[in-house]
């Protein structure tokens, strides 16, 4: 198998470099012989040593260093890192595949070669784009345990020190805005922070979460102990008071939610999100289209790069073109609030969304209605049981009216797919194109990439076509920091 590294070069149009690659084949730069690759070593992750601190840095640095590790370098510098490591993670998928191939010595696998990781597309917005910050509580430099911000050190070396983000160039100012407030808050209550459950305190992290036109919702998390609903009730009131009569209200807050909780994550099922003033949700548009984001809805951090992403998902799962010729079906595993199927919508002659969380489906039902979007439906459940059941449904109406066939599209959270839904996408054979993305393909999606496109295997009842790896596109979603979306075609 064969990776074919495209040279940095000045960003095209998205467009002409996929489709470049998809209807023409012309790159053919220089590629990696993975035969003389040796067998890959498996990654171990290194452990941060905290305990002694840089006396010659300030605390600011040491936070920058530690959020934003690229914050130092020119973008162009930033993108040519990225670009190299997504290029070796995926000559790693190579290899391991390429030996896994060899060691089963099977023939009935698709022709690998050719493989080409396309140049990073940059993020049009490259400061202060997040729209979702969560801030924690912890002791800060001088001490006092009310002090909002991000931490450095750890908790094994119990070494954590709280500081404040003002610097942060990922971060914009009305997060912390409302950062800084929120410390002057608990500073006043008579409340103390939780900073260990079993320790006591009540006062806990805040989310903001914002939109293009500056509304701004506050989620402060509360941990109840001992307190009775009465009690709680005075201190949500002078919260309420606080970001609305009192110094916060410069924030000038659309939503303030509360949850009060003594589990570490829940969602709204477990302990309800309390709308203590505002509005019960704020929108954002994106490729023309508007969503409604609650609270714990899934929305991508970098708006403005999130329609590249989309963009570029969009071309590779119907490379026809939307302009030319509109028809097919987009099924879209772990589709979330529906962003991108909607998005897609007008590509397509229908989309089919699959989602396990029961509110994130309402929030996809609620988006299409919101925009209109007739083609779409969007079921709860389990991906690895309706798959096998709406596929050949799908198919069935392809075939009937002539259509462009079924793509899937799969964005999964950092752990990746459940092998189930692996197996149900394999096994699925009307499925001939897929889009796999992937904000960390160094973890567990690598296994996925392997089950996708390994031999056929019945003692993992993978039994179904491999499927062959044609184009990956890495999308910086998130400037100054090493990370960045992975965007895959694979074909069979």
């Amino acid at each position: 198998m064969a990776l074919t590294v495209p040279c940095m070069k000045p960003v095209m149009t998205f467009q002409r470099q996929l489709q470049g690659f998809l209807w023409k084949s012309f790159f053919c730069i220089s590629t990696v012989d993975i035969a003389k690759v040796k067998p890959p070593k498996k990654i171990r992750r290194k452990k941060q040593n905290m305990k002694a601190f840089d006396e010659s840095m300030s605390w600011e640095d040491r936070l920058a260093d530690a959020v934003t590790p690229l914050w130092r370098l020119s973008y162009d510098e930033q993108l040519h890192i990225k670009q190299q490591n997504q290029e070796n993670i995926l000559k790693q998928f190579s290899s391991q595949l390429s030996h896994l191939i060899l060691a089963q010595q099977s023939p009935v696998v698709n022709d690998t070669s050719g493989f080409s990781v396309l140049p990073i597309m940059p993020s049009p917005v490259r400061d202060c784009y997040r729209n979702k910050s969560t801030f924690s509580v912890n002791k800060g430099v001088d001490g006092n345990p009310k002090t909002v911000g991000f931490y450095v050190g750890t908790g094994r070396d119990r070494n954590i020190i709280c500081v404040n983000g003002d610097h942060l160039l990922n971060m914009p100012e009305k997060h912390k805005q409302v950062a800084r407030c929120y410390q002057e808050f608990i500073r006043l209550s008579p409340l103390d922070s939780c900073l260990l459950f079993h320790k006591g305190g009540h006062w806990r992290e805040v989310t903001v979460r914002t939109n293009a036109k500056g509304h701004t919702m506050v989620i402060v998390y509360f941990h109840p102990q001992t307190l009775v609903p009465e009690e709680i009730a005075i201190h949500k009131q002078a919260l309420v008071d606080y970001f609305t009569k009192g110094p916060g209200a410069i924030c000038e807050l659309y939503s303030l939610f509360f949850q009060e909780t003594s589990m570490t994550r829940c969602d709204h099922k477990e302990s309800p999100y309390q709308l203590l003033y505002g509005q019960a949700h704020i929108h954002e548009e994106l490729l023309s289209f508007k969503f409604r984001i609650s609270p714990d809805a899934f929305f991508q951090i970098n708006t403005a790069a999130a329609e590249v992403l989309f963009t570029v998902a969009r071309e590779m799962c119907f490379p026809e073109g939307v302009a030319d010729r509109v028809g097919g079906t987009l099924l879209d595993v772990c589709c979330g609030t529906g962003a991108i199927g909607i998005t897609l919508s007008p590509a397509v002659e229908q989309v089919v969304g699959v989602e396990l969380v029961p509110q994130a489906v309402e929030d996809a039902r609620h988006n299409a209605a919101l925009n209109g979007v007739l083609n779409c439906q969007f079921l709860a459940g389990k991906a690895e049981v309706i798959l096998p059941r709406i596929v050949p449904q799908l198919s069935s109406s392809e075939e009937g009216s002539g259509g462009g066939g079924v793509a899937a599209l799969v964005n999964p959270a950092r752990a990746g797919l459940h092998y189930r839904v692996v197996r149900a996408l394999r096994n699925q054979p009307d499925v001939r194109r897929l889009v796999y993305v992937s904000c960390k393909p160094d973890g567990e999606a690598m296994r996925n990439f392997i089950e996708l496109c390994c031999p056929p295997d019945p003692q993992k009842k993978l039994t179904g076509e491999a499927f062959t790896p044609r184009v990956a596109v890495p999308i910086d979603m998130f400037p100054h920091t090493q990370h960045c979306e992975l965007v895959l075609l694979f074909e069979r």
